[in-house]
């Protein structure tokens, strides 16, 4: 059977797959578009199988909001040309989507989910065969209450989930751009693990001179407190300068507009992937045998 144009033009427009491996998928399936359409993605399948075991450090943070529900989704690619890739970008939008319609609460359940025809995890094949990297659906945080819900995406690169009791959506928005911009470990210095006081108190101890240590234990415990207190504070949201507003603490901020953050959640693109430091100028001098 003859291999048109219009065939070529056909199965793309329904695979999305370059001209030459449609053409090719044609050839192989007798220019049967069902077939060709089906060993375009057992294909893609394939490649995402090879592909698997490379790092994939860069990407991109996806997010969804309807009212009260908000999902976040670490997307991640090798290469940050590809992160800006309209295709890549389209289908990190699209995952998110999905992740939000479907109610999935982590990557696995979120793998499952339907995606237009096919599933995420279809999807994820395709893109791979597609964008020519490997491609990998990371992480996925969610909120879904009553109260106040913010996201906030920077860049593409962090993402920020804020659930407020009280205030408004102006507020919420503000305090995730807070989160997004200073990464608080904590929310209120109630969260600070008694641990780690200790161990900062211990750290200061240690930091003194003797004249201090030899200080009245009241007044030496005064000492020791207030800098714990600075430390708490640089450590969790409520003690935090605003960045919207620097004269004031956050907490400064909810308390005047009797609001209460509930919780935060935060993502950044390849936070905690070993990424491979490739040097192409050593690789060049190697290969000619001058290193």
């Amino acid at each position: 059977m003859e291999i048109t144009a219009s065939l070529v033009k056909e199965l793309r427009e329904r695979t999305g797959a370059g001209m030459m491996e449609c053409k090719k998928a044609l050839t192989e399936n007798q220019g049967n578009i069902d077939a060709s359409a089906e060993w375009l993605r057992k294909s893609g399948l394939a490649k995402a199988d090879k592909k698997a075991d490379r790092v994939a450090a860069e990407g991109r943070i996806a997010s969804a909001q309807e009212a009260g529900k908000a999902v976040l989704v670490e997307i991640n690619s090798e290469t940050d040309f590809v992160a800006k890739d309209s295709n890549f970008v389209a289908f990190t939008d699209a995952v998110a989507q999905a992740a939000l319609a479907s109610g999935a609460t982590d990557v696995d359940a979120l793998k499952s989910a339907k995606l237009g025809a096919e599933t995420v995890e279809e999807a994820r094949a395709a893109a791979i065969a597609k964008l020519g990297e490997n491609i990998l659906i990371r992480r996925m945080v969610s909120i879904d209450s009553a109260n106040t819900v913010a996201a906030y995406v920077h860049g593409g690169k962090i993402g920020v989930l804020v659930e407020l009791a009280g205030g408004d959506a102006e507020l919420a928005r503000g305090l995730a751009m807070h989160v997004a911009a200073m990464n608080p470990p904590h929310n209120k210095a109630s969260d600070v693990p008694a641990e780690f006081v200790a161990k900062e108190k211990e750290i200061e101890m240690a930091k003194m001179s003797e004249k201090d240590k030899s200080k009245p234990a009241e007044i030496l415990e005064k000492i020791i407190s207030g800098k714990i207190a600075k430390i708490v504070n640089e450590v969790t949201l409520y003690g935090q300068p605003y960045v919207l507003d620097t004269n004031q603490t956050v907490e400064q901020v909810l308390k005047a507009a009797g609001a209460d953050v509930v919780g935060f959640k935060r993502l950044a693109v390849g936070e905690g992937i070993e990424k491979v430091v490739e040097d192409y100028a050593a690789e060049v001098m190697k290969q000619a045998g001058l290193a």
